[in-house]
């Protein structure tokens, strides 16, 4: 009877988390166990089990009066998630030069470009591959606390990602200077390969995430 408590536990886990990070619940949505166990089509003990999953990874927050919300994403927190990523994945992106390895990670990240090109009509999967992408390019540091610090915030990467793709960024021209900037990378020239992925990746990112922000 446990296990299958648990395994209801991480479904309802599961689904709300996705029906968050895909703005099914939009931030500053309020919800209520009773409207999660209506969705989910579950008891209460599963549903109340995944509510506090959710709400000590910070995507579910409650008031001094119990009520209860999806975590909402201000213009500070998107400013700092791209300061934060041009930081880290602009010393990686350098590294994968410098250390004569980008050959090798040219063809690591077209495995991820893969994925994202065949999720291209499927703009929530297309970020999560574009998320896996990014992971891939400061994976250069061998580095497991960079890593784990790099995925705790991939819940708000992959929001705003999709705040910038509604504001009017186009996945298609994404896609298409991503292919050019591996080719670039495939060249050794670092100056236009950067160029894409800070052009591309952070200003363009950032600047439409921001752009009629809700």
């Amino acid at each position: 009877m446990a296990d299958k408590t648990i395994s209801l536990a991480d479904q309802a886990y599961s689904q709300i988390k996705t029906s968050i990070l895909n703005l099914t619940y939009p931030p500053g949505m309020q919800l209520t166990e009773a409207m999660l166990t209506r969705d989910l089509g579950m008891s209460r003990n599963p549903v109340r089990t995944a509510i506090k999953m959710l709400q000590n990874e910070g995507l579910l927050v409650s008031d001094y009066y119990k009520s209860m919300r999806v975590k909402e994403i201000t213009d500070k927190d998107i400013r700092d998630i791209y300061q934060l990523r041009e930081l880290l994945e602009g010393a990686a992106f350098k590294l994968i030069f410098d250390s004569g390895r980008t050959e090798e990670y040219s063809y690591r990240i077209e495995e991820k470009f893969v994925h994202m090109r065949a999720a291209a009509g499927n703009v929530y999967e297309w970020e999560l591959a574009d998320s896996q992408m990014h992971l891939e390019i400061v994976s250069i540091f061998e580095n497991p606390r960079i890593t784990r610090f790099y995925e705790s915030n991939l819940s708000e990467l992959i929001r705003i990602g999709l705040y910038s793709v509604k504001n009017g960024m186009r996945i298609e021209s994404t896609n298409e200077n991503l292919k050019k900037m591996i080719g670039y990378m495939r060249e050794g020239n670092y100056e236009k390969a950067y160029a894409i992925l800070e052009g591309d990746h952070f200003r363009i990112g950032k600047d439409t995430a921001l752009k009629e922000h809700p």
